[in-house]
């Protein structure tokens, strides 16, 4: 398989965190509007979402400007056959005027300089009656009130600001909201007069429920008349907590729980470092020991030639000790008076 790494900003399936839960809730989402219709997917990028509204649209077209991920898409999807990728600037749409029903682009516009220029692109290919299904981050949220700096943003927008420049080209709009986090959903387990659920897993999110598999709790309503229960048809309810209390809690945990992994790798690598220490200090204490040992056999093996050389030596000094005597009994008058004698053997040396 062609692999495409994850950036830290462009999604690709299988990324652990709430990014999962974001945009293949946005791709879920814009599914109501692409059953049957010629589908644009700007910013496409890994080509999940393009496959998954290819299901449910007569053809889809995802561009995207990294030729890396355009290719990695046209080798992972290849078996969607109303689905093809085109490597494209966003504000060079390689299609023709008014050629799609629905141009869908998430997390595009923050990301480029000619935000007005891909806004009249949109606008270009899109058909009189087309439809625009368009996110970006709100900056107030996103990053004044998080102090965060997303390096990969061009320009965020606040809503004012979004709203001008769509507003220049598509003078009605629909406003939709989006926030992961915790929230209590309560779902009829009947098809909801209002509202949806999309409920998938994460091993596998293209595939989606509009039923909660799982609940933790029933809640029910109950009469003795049918009227009285249907005088409130069934709609889907979410609690939202306003202030992201059991977010931020959970955020808590897990950056407490980051640093808690972080100092346990800490700690094993300075485990591993003294292992390697110990191991390489072993080694030299047992290099330290055969040169020890080493250093002792030639002392002996020299103690030895030393002994020899004393014994020789010692042997060598009686030898002359004996031949000096011998030289000085025979300087005197008595050996030499002896020496004829000797000779006639008439006496011993």
């Amino acid at each position: 398989m062609n692999e495409l790494p994850f950036t830290g900003e462009r999604f690709v399936p299988g990324t652990r965190g709430e990014i999962w839960i974001e945009h293949w809730h946005r791709y879920h989402f814009a599914r109501r509007w692409v059953a049957g219709r010629e589908v644009l997917d700007v910013a496409c990028g890994e080509g999940y979402g393009t496959a998954l509204l290819a299901r449910d649209a007569a053809s889809v077209v995802g561009v995207d400007v990294s030729a890396k991920a355009i290719a990695h898409a046209q080798s992972v999807y290849a078996n969607v056959s109303n689905a093809r990728f085109e490597c494209a600037s966003c504000t060079k749409l390689p299609l023709a005027d008014a050629s799609v029903d629905v141009a869908v682009t998430f997390e595009t516009i923050e990301h480029i300089e000619g935000q007005e220029a891909f806004l009249a692109e949109l606008a270009r290919v899109l058909r009189p009656s087309g439809l625009l299904v368009l996110s970006c981050p709100n900056r107030l949220e996103y990053r004044d009130k998080r102090g965060f700096d997303n390096p990969f943003h061009v320009k965020e927008l606040y809503r004012e600001e979004l709203a001008k420049l769509v507003g220049a080209r598509f003078p009605h709009s629909a406003w939709y909201g989006q926030r992961p986090s915790f929230f209590s959903l309560i779902a009829p387990e009947s098809k909801a007069a209002a509202g949806e659920v999309v409920e998938v897993e994460e091993s596998n999110p293209a595939d989606a429920s509009s039923q909660l598999a799982n609940p933790l709790y029933f809640l029910l309503t109950a009469s003795r008349e049918a009227a009285v229960v249907a005088s409130a048809p069934p709609v889907v309810s979410v609690l939202a907590d306003r202030g992201d209390w059991v977010h931020r809690d959970y955020e808590k945990v897990m950056r407490d729980l980051q640093v808690t992994v972080e100092r346990g790798e800490a700690l094993e690598r300075q485990v591993s470092d003294r292992e390697r220490s110990i191991s390489t200090l072993q080694e030299e204490v047992r290099s330290l020991q055969h040169a020890h040992e080493e250093l002792r056999d030639a002392l002996a093996q020299r103690e030895q030639a030393l002994a020899k050389s004393e014994s020789e030596s010692a042997m060598r000094a009686d030898a002359i000790a004996v031949r000096e005597r011998e030289i000085l009994r025979r300087r005197g008058w008595r050996w030499w008076l002896r020496l004829p004698f000797v000779r006639l053997g008439i006496l011993d040396e």
